[in-house]
């Protein structure tokens, strides 16, 4: 839930207002789509527990070479989404200190190495701190929520807006489903840290599964809540759409702490996909898919070489794009972080059909994770297959290197 709820969440409103009732319909597809690949995942992680996470489960269904390229992406699209999730950090303080947003880059990048001080710690204190931030960022969609019952029951009406004449569009709702995938991102973190976790085969389907729905319910809930009980143009044009609806649902002070939460919400994402970043190349290392040294510990037990690696490409990515603003930063590295999961989900989906596994379910997740890389375009897919390429000189160097 911690790498699900990010920074996203407080500005998909924003993006979602426009489609009125058809996010709605666009939230139930995603949530349903979201849970039959989390399934695939977590009876998979029963199914192969020494498999070692996603890449893992790849590799004995389709060999080495596949699994390599999806790993090698995805930790591409995790240490970019870190520099996505650090930027909106930086962002939303600003907030709260104007000087922040003048000194971007060096701010973003302080972030960066201040959770990757505490992952250097090992797993267990970057799940302390995933465990008190997550507790941060449930308190303003709490306060949505508990708004909603309230708004209804005062003295003044609730302009909610009125389902479409014409009913639901299958393109319109599509369309929608793009976005409200993005929010889910991340069900599948907990199959990456599968060695760092007791019981594994237990806990990570528990965590999957109940991650999943109660991110999922709580989006639908909270978003719908936003778009259909504010007025569509206000939330569209809106930078902080929550703001919005607890200073009309409440009053303008409450609103003001709403961007303190989503700085927490942000920072505590980044936590965990910075533990992430360092165990997914550590893992492919003990796969003999990269060199070993991605897979030498602390006394912590952190992939250390991997977490300052991960980091170190991060700082420089942030460095490489200082000149650009903080909105043209956030899209960039979040089209690229998006669309490269997708490959991940879709290869584990068929992972599960060629192994065996939960097939029913995984033939459900395959056709999702199909409909949703064909809606974000085919220009995104070709960047994801360039980068997958891009790293298989390596993967070659490290076979000979190793035989």
């Amino acid at each position: 839930m911690g790498n699900m709820i990010g920074s996203g969440v407080f500005l998909l409103p924003a993006s979602l207002a426009p489609f009125g009732w058809n996010a709605v319909a666009g939230w139930a597809l995603t949530i349903a789509g979201a849970l039959a690949l989390a399934a695939v995942l977590a009876r998979l992680t029963v199914a192969f527990p020494e498999a070692g996470g996603p890449t893992g489960f790849v590799e004995r269904a389709f060999g080495r070479v596949p699994s390599f390229m999806i790993g090698w992406a995805y930790w591409i699209s995790v240490w970019t989404a870190n520099v996505t999730l650090a930027v909106a950090a930086v962002s939303f303080l600003s907030v709260f200190v104007p000087e922040l947003a003048d000194h971007m880059a060096i701010t973003t990048i302080a972030l960066i190495w201040i959770v990757t001080a505490i992952n250097w710690r090992g797993a267990r204190a970057a799940g302390r701190f995933q465990i008190v931030t997550l507790a941060v960022k449930l308190v303003p969609l709490a306060v949505v929520i508990a708004l909603i019952p309230i708004a209804f029951a005062g003295d003044r009406p609730v302009a909610l807006t009125p389902f479409p004449a014409e009913g639901l569009s299958w393109t319109t709702v599509s369309a929608s489903a793009i976005f409200t995938l993005w929010a889910l991102l991340g069900f599948e973190s907990a199959s990456v840290a599968a060695d760092k976790v007791d019981r594994p085969a237990i806990t990570i389907p528990r965590a999957t599964m109940i991650g999943t729905l109660a991110t999922g319910l709580l989006y639908l809930i909270v978003c719908s809540a936003i778009i259909l009980m504010l007025p569509a143009d206000a939330v569209a044009k809106s930078n902080a759409p929550f703001s919005l609806f607890v200073e009309r649902y409440w009053s303008h002070e409450p609103a003001l702490f709403v961007a303190a939460f989503a700085a927490v919400s942000a920072l505590g994402t980044l936590n965990g996909w910075t533990l992430v970043q360092a165990e997914l190349p550590a893992a492919l290392a003990r796969q003999g898919l990269l060199p070993a040294w991605f897979a030498r510990e602390n006394r912590h037990g952190t992939p250390a070489n991997a977490l300052i690696l991960s980091s170190a490409i991060a700082t420089v990515c942030v460095l490489l794009n200082a000149s650009q603003s903080t909105s043209e930063m956030f899209n960039a590295m979040l089209v690229l972080s998006t669309s490269v999961t997708l490959w991940l989900y879709l290869a584990c989906a068929g992972a599960a059909l060629r192994l065996g596994v939960a097939t029913p379910v995984a033939a459900l997740g395959l056709i999702y994770a199909v409909w949703t890389l064909w809606g974000a375009g085919l220009d995104v897919s070709a960047m994801s297959l360039i980068l997958m390429a891009a790293g298989l000189p390596l993967y070659w160097w490290t076979r000979r290197s190793t035989t």
